[in-house]
């Protein structure tokens, strides 16, 4: 199930910053073992309330001018519309309300989408309760007075905001069709593969009535069994500032991938894989979903007969940190091997979901360890007591072992690797959990 987005909306200098970095915590920008993934302080992974949720910070630069603030303001609502299961939508005390305010709140009412108004800057409650009441005026219900600094009220913003979280998974849990997010740079031809499967499977679709960023979902049907694409296209912006239009990929990527089961990194074949394309693919790998490069435009390129193999050497080079992800060569143009991704994405989902036997894998432990032993520290040997599969969709193991100090990424790795030798996990990452566990104690 996909994690709820919390996004937050405001003016600049009204504390937004501050609250992510609160809410975050200070070291969210560091990804450990995690080459070509950055964070750039966008969104963050936040547990509250026995909820997990991704939080979005929509603010990007500064603008000069009252009119480049407001348009940015409304971008950052529709942004925040497009991809949020609840906005956060943040005012300031200090300066009141003010027109921009005002006009982006009347956004967020037409939008249908819950929404939590904080105020910030109220370090003393009942010295400020006045300048709160102001914020009735924007008719988005009861106002919650907050100190980001300070780090107040921020429990009572969060339970607001999480009580809106059981509706959004009971709907998930209606909807039982695979998501599909197609993801990648601008122009890279996102579109025209979902237009060409469109095509191809001649299913006549309307769009899905409800927010902005339903109508980006696709439903594509295929053999009998029906898909739902997710366009990570959306609006078309006019903004030519480098930093916000990556800001702005950036946060719709992390909105799709949320969503979906198995995510197509789409790259240009022409232009070659770039360091955005590591990027995105990498946001990809985090949350541990489902991943198949797809080549578009291939019938473009030039070839020779180690062409694709030398492609495909390049590919494994960059995104080296994801070696079981499933690549096609492919043409949005022509349809060319189009009908192999969904061959593929039946693959990834029956190995995203496969479970495998305790027994087998302990005896599987025991082979690794006996062809390779454990690494050892002062004297010290690292022993691995016991394994288990604990979750599917990643497929996520727990191995107990003495000392956890021990267990360096290297042999982690070295475990994962047969894992995948043994059992089919193409297409999918696995998540590998290091417990400690003292001698005598009981599994």
């Amino acid at each position: 199930m996909s994690k709820p987005i919390l996004a937050i909306v405001g003016r600049p200098n009204v504390g937004k910053s501050t609250l992510f970095n609160a809410l975050a915590g200070e070291n969210i920008s560091i990804v450990k073992d995690t080459p070509g993934v950055t964070r750039d302080r966008i969104y963050a992974e936040v547990s509250w309330g026995g909820y997990d949720f991704t939080l979005i910070d929509t603010g990007g630069i500064e603008p000069e001018s009252s009119d480049i603030l407001l348009r940015q303001m409304r971008e950052q609502a529709e942004i925040a519309i497009e991809t949020a299961d609840v906005i956060l939508f943040l005012v300031d005390a200090k300066d009141g309300l003010v027109d921009s305010d005002s006009q982006v709140a009347d956004m967020l009412r037409r939008a249908k989408k819950p929404v939590v108004l904080a105020v910030n800057k109220i370090d003393d409650y009942m010295k400020h309760q006045a300048d709160i009441y102001e914020f009735y005026a924007l008719g988005l219900g009861d106002p919650i007075a907050i100190s980001a600094a300070n780090r107040q009220g921020i429990g009572d913003m969060l339970d607001e905001a999480t009580k809106y979280f059981e509706l959004t998974s009971v709907q998930q849990e209606e909807d039982t069709r695979p998501r599909i997010a197609i993801v990648g740079r601008p122009n890279v031809g996102k579109s025209s593969i979902i237009n060409k499967l469109l095509g191809e499977s001649r299913l006549i679709v309307s769009d899905i009535a409800g927010t902005t960023r339903d109508a980006i979902d696709t439903p594509v049907k295929w053999n009998g069994r029906e898909y739902v694409f997710i366009d990570t296209a959306g609006l078309r912006r006019k903004s030519k500032i480098k930093e916000e239009i990556e800001r702005y990929s950036i946060i719709r990527t992390v909105a799709a991938v949320e969503r979906a089961d198995v995510v197509i990194v789409v790259i240009d074949a022409v232009t070659g894989i770039a360091e955005q394309d590591a990027k995105i693919a990498g946001i990809a790998h985090e949350r541990g979903k489902g991943i198949l490069i797809a080549v578009n435009k291939w019938d473009a390129v030039e070839k020779n007969t180690n062409s694709t193999r030398e492609y495909t050497e390049k590919i494994r080079q960059i995104l080296s940190y994801m070696p079981y992800a499933e690549i096609l060569f492919v043409s949005a143009e022509t349809g060319q091997r189009l009908p192999k991704l969904f061959t593929a994405v039946e693959m990834v989902l029956e190995n995203q979901n496969r479970r495998v036997a305790t027994g087998l894998l302990n005896q599987l432990m025991a082979e690794a360890v006996a062809l390779n032993a454990p690494p050892t520290d002062k004297g010290k040997r690292l022993r691995l007591y016991y394994i288990t599969q604990v979750a599917v969709a990643p497929p996520t193991f727990v191995i107990f072992v003495n000392d956890k100090e021990l267990m360096h990424f290297s042999y982690v790795r070295y475990i994962e690797n047969k894992i995948r030798e043994a059992f089919d996990f193409r297409g999918t990452s696995i998540k590998i959990i290091i417990r400690e566990r003292k001698d005598g104690e009981d599994n």
